[in-house]
């Protein structure tokens, strides 16, 4: 995420005098934006690689039955979640000016808040555990219940670093963190604690960020539960969390509903297909939202540059998103024998199928950090009911065919849902709808004919190892979509490496 200040909190002052907004002119603030992008996508990246390993390495050690009982949980994880306070904390990020005595009202509802979600969750874990039939849920939500313990310490650093758009400091949280659930995760794979494995690796993560967040920000102030004044961000962080709720329908009610249909194990084969396919939308373009809603909300009263941003946005995630998605498609079977192992081969047509609605949600989720900068975070709020409507009915017709059903119903509903929230979204940016088929295009034309040239090859290859397979459609695909790129979208590919080389954007 950006930083640009040697100060890791310019919000926190001694007294309660404003703190200001950075400067949002000139190559100055495209400096930020560019540093934080640098900062927090590396970083991500580099936390990602480290958690792959990882993870792909447990993988292959539990059982697909495992990860079924861990998604029963992530269900009330997430729903719970939605009432953490980020959107509080948020307010902190959207607002020009805060002040001390503010950033220690939201610390104060912070702890309020996850104290009573930590019980909440303790006291209704047997609820939860008689729905899908399975006692061990009942102990293993409630020792995830510490989770909710750390977020006042993760939730406000990340809003008053992210103000200051000091992403350096995050980015350094978030690597530690990831080699320490990493090395959790490994340790209890191997030492055989099966599904504990999946709930212990969080703790540990949520734990060292939250410590190293808190030092970073210095943000460890005295909490003040005089919330008289506050209306103003809990008013912006319950909307916020309205926006979650309908997210949290989205991505939940598919686990909800197989979770009571499927067996265990099937529900862990169809979960670990969403992970393999939602790897990019869920882990790499969040950290860049969250950059973007930084930056957004330094110019949201120039509606020009805010359209003129999102649609750089879209064009640069969209260029690494593409290939990623159409890529998967093709290959989804030497690479799950590859990465997975054999005992996970029914995972592979769901992620041919799962793939194709991915480019969709990524598109979706870029709408809600420019409209919420923009001041408008009830446009997220609406999006967000619409897909909660179309993806839940699909839902409910699709689990009938069990698990292939479930990802039909994600290809089939999300361009429904994306066409809706585009209509509604692109005026409150100022972005035109030309504007933003022009930015998706080039890597869409791009993706299709590495997906299609890919096939051909994969049709033709002699039998060999998965991993030989894999590998030689993957520099296929690399050297297609290259080609095309400098063939058909030099203007796109001089965009990108202006941006990495601090160089002056194009207009």
């Amino acid at each position: 995420m950006p930083h640009t200040t040697n100060q890791p909190n310019h919000a926190l002052e001694s007294n309660d005098s404003p703190s200001k907004s950075p400067d949002s002119s000139g190559d100055s603030f495209g400096n930020r934006v560019r540093s934080a992008v640098i900062w927090r996508s590396g970083s991500q990246i580099v936390a990602q690689i480290v958690q792959w390993a990882a993870t792909f390495l447990v993988i292959r050690i539990l059982d697909p039955g495992d990860y079924g009982l861990f998604a029963m949980t992530g269900v009330v994880l997430v729903f719970l979640n939605m009432l953490n306070g980020y959107g509080l904390a948020s307010g902190l990020i959207q607002r020009e000016h805060v002040t001390s005595h503010e950033i220690r009202q939201i610390f104060g509802m912070l702890i309020l808040l996850n104290g009573g979600l930590a019980i909440a969750q303790f006291t209704l874990a047997p609820l939860a555990a008689a729905y899908y039939r399975q006692d061990i849920v009942t102990h293993l939500l409630r020792v995830q219940a510490l989770l909710y313990l750390t977020t006042p310490f993760i939730a406000l650093p990340f809003a008053l670093l992210s103000r200051a758009m000091d992403f350096r400091h995050q980015a350094r949280a978030n690597i530690c963190a990831s080699i320490a659930s990493a090395s959790a995760a490994l340790t209890g794979a191997l030492l055989g604690w099966g599904v504990w494995t999946l709930v212990f690796a969080p703790l540990v993560m949520f734990a060292v960020r939250g410590a190293m967040m808190t030092w970073a920000a210095k943000s460890l102030v005295w909490p003040s539960f005089d919330f008289r004044g506050a209306w103003g961000i809990a008013r912006y962080g319950g909307v916020v969390a309205a926006g979650q709720f309908f997210w949290f329908i989205q991505t939940q009610t598919d686990v909800f509903i197989a979770g009571r249909a499927f067996s265990p194990h099937l529900l862990g084969i169809y979960t670990t297909s969403l992970f393999l396919t939602q790897i990019f939308v869920t882990k790499f373009v969040p950290p860049l939202n969250e950059v973007a809603f930084s930056a957004y909300a330094r110019i949201q009263h120039d509606e020009a540059a805010v359209a003129s941003a999102f649609t750089r946005a879209v064009r640069v995630i969209m260029i690494a998103a593409m290939p990623f998605y159409i890529g998967l498609a093709a290959t989804a079977e030497p690479l799950v024998l590859t990465v997975l192992g054999e005992k996970w081969i029914e995972v592979a047509p769901l992620v041919r199928l799962l793939a194709f609605a991915m480019p969709f949600m990524t598109l979706q989720v870029l709408f809600g950090p420019a409209c919420d900068a923009r001041g408008r975070p009830g446009i997220a709020v609406r999006n967000g009911a619409v897909g909660s409507v179309v993806l839940t009915i699909a839902f409910l017709i699709g689990v009938q065919w069990g698990a292939i059903g479930l990802a039909w119903s994600w290809v089939a509903a999300y361009p429904v849902y994306l066409a809706i929230s585009t209509w509604r979204s692109l005026p409150v940016i100022g972005a035109r709808l030309p504007q933003l088929a022009d930015a998706i295009a080039p890597a869409a034309l791009a993706a299709i004919a590495m997906g299609l040239v890919v096939h051909v090859v994969d049709q033709t290859l002699p039998d060999m190892s998965a991993h030989l397979r894999l590998l030689t459609l993957i520099v296929v695909g690399a050297a297609v979509y290259s080609m095309w790129l400098i063939l058909f979208a030099r203007g796109t590919l001089r965009e990108i490496i202006a941006m990495v080389r601090k160089q002056p954007l194009p207009a």
